[in-house]
């Protein structure tokens, strides 16, 4: 049995409409397991079942007054996690004024869960009261009042990134256009204006993995001025992704089968990103597929 040394369990709670679910989405891409509102009865089986695999080592639970049992209950579980040297508790509550609250509500128009039936400013007053034993055990509160949902990430990552679970990932992709183009990708670059190796026939039957596939599109003039203005492009554009709080970016680039100049070049351009110390996965999605009716890669 492997057991990890330390469980880094996140409580994230506080007032409804303050931005748990933005909160809990943010956590998931911090690489934390997320749980939202699990029954306490189930909890020390999940502790147990946590030790035993050994392989979750971060998780975020939300807490919140759906459940009003939930929460008395969740205050004795606290109090146990503290005296337990397998787990690091840290509670994060998110807060945010009344009339944002109310605000919030009124746009959404969703109902507030102690306001079923009554006015909503009762309701979050009454939550306050009921939140004000969690809120005094946090260690770290966001008021996010003034906080676009963009806003509250950042702060979220700023106290949360950890240095072996980058945000931001890249996935630099090689596809060929006749086998459609890929759904997911957030840059695509087509590059079939580039001499096709396929037509030298000592390449016919190699790809763009093969030095000699890849020495032939990479020296071309043409190659050489498309790959350096591209990756002027990538070095001004890759940091306002970052700012604008995106977690991942896949760059397509693509040549008719897929095989020879997308692959030489996405992993040339693949290899120089990771040398900007960008965390990048280089793949192929098409290297291994030939239609043999099409005389052209």
């Amino acid at each position: 049995m492997v057991k990890p040394d330390t469980l880094n369990l996140v409580i994230i709670t506080g007032m409804s409409g303050a931005g748990k679910t933005v909160a809990i989405q943010s956590f998931e891409d911090l690489g934390y397991f997320c749980i939202d509102n699990m029954p306490p009865s189930l909890l020390p089986k999940f502790w147990e079942l946590v030790k035993e695999s050994g392989k979750i080592t971060k998780i975020a639970l939300v807490i919140d007054l759906r459940s009003r049992a939930f929460y008395d209950e969740i205050i004795s579980m606290l109090s146990g996690l503290d005296n337990t040297n397998f787990v690091t508790t840290k509670i994060l509550f998110l807060d945010a004024s009344d009339e944002e609250l109310v605000s919030r509500y009124k746009e959404t128009r969703r109902s507030h869960p102690l306001a079923m039936e009554g006015r909503l400013l009762d309701g979050i007053k009454k939550e306050r009261e009921l939140l004000g034993e969690m809120r005094n055990r946090a260690q770290l509160i966001i008021d996010t009042t003034n906080l676009s949902p963009r806003q509250l990430r950042e702060e979220i990552f700023d106290n949360f990134k950890s240095s072996d679970n980058p945000v931001f990932h890249i996935e630099v992709m090689s596809f060929g256009f006749k086998y459609g183009l890929p759904i997911d990708a957030d840059i695509v670059m087509d590059v079939r204006f580039l001499p096709n190796p396929y037509y030298v026939p000592a390449f016919k039957n190699k790809t763009g993995l093969d030095q000699p596939v890849a020495d032939y599109v990479n020296q071309q003039p043409a190659t050489e001025q498309f790959y350096q203005q591209f990756m002027a492009l990538l070095k001004t554009a890759l940091p306002g992704y970052k700012n604008e709080g995106k977690t991942s970016l896949t760059i397509a680039i693509g040549c008719t089968g897929g095989q020879h100049r997308s692959v030489a070049l996405a992993e040339r351009v693949g290899h120089a990103l990771q040398a900007e110390n960008y965390p990048v996965d280089i793949t192929h999605r098409d290297l291994t597929k030939r239609k043999e009716t099409v005389n052209r890669s």
